[in-house]
């Protein structure tokens, strides 16, 4: 699968479990998940490459329990269920 396609299933994926998605420039400086207001957030940085921008989702959705199964595609399983060494 595709890095895109990748990238579009994780932020559905990350919507499923409840994140308000914002596509933001922050120069690359910023993004990820973060909660306020009773609300899940996640910022995608608009600088960053597509595949720094699925790094960033699929760390949100490793945050959460129920992420491996919001997708049934396995090569998105796989990248949440992969830990960062």
């Amino acid at each position: 699968m595709r890095t895109v396609e990748l990238l579009e299933r994780a932020v559905a994926a990350a919507e499923r479990l409840g994140y308000e998605i914002r596509h933001e420039y922050l120069a690359g400086s910023g993004g990820g998940c973060c909660e306020f207001g009773g609300r899940k957030w996640l910022f995608i940085d608009l600088a960053l490459s597509t595949e720094e921008q699925l790094d960033q989702v699929v760390q949100a959705l490793r945050s959460e329990p129920r992420a491996v199964f919001a997708d049934p595609s396995p090569e998105l399983r796989r990248l949440i269920g992969r830990r960062a060494a």
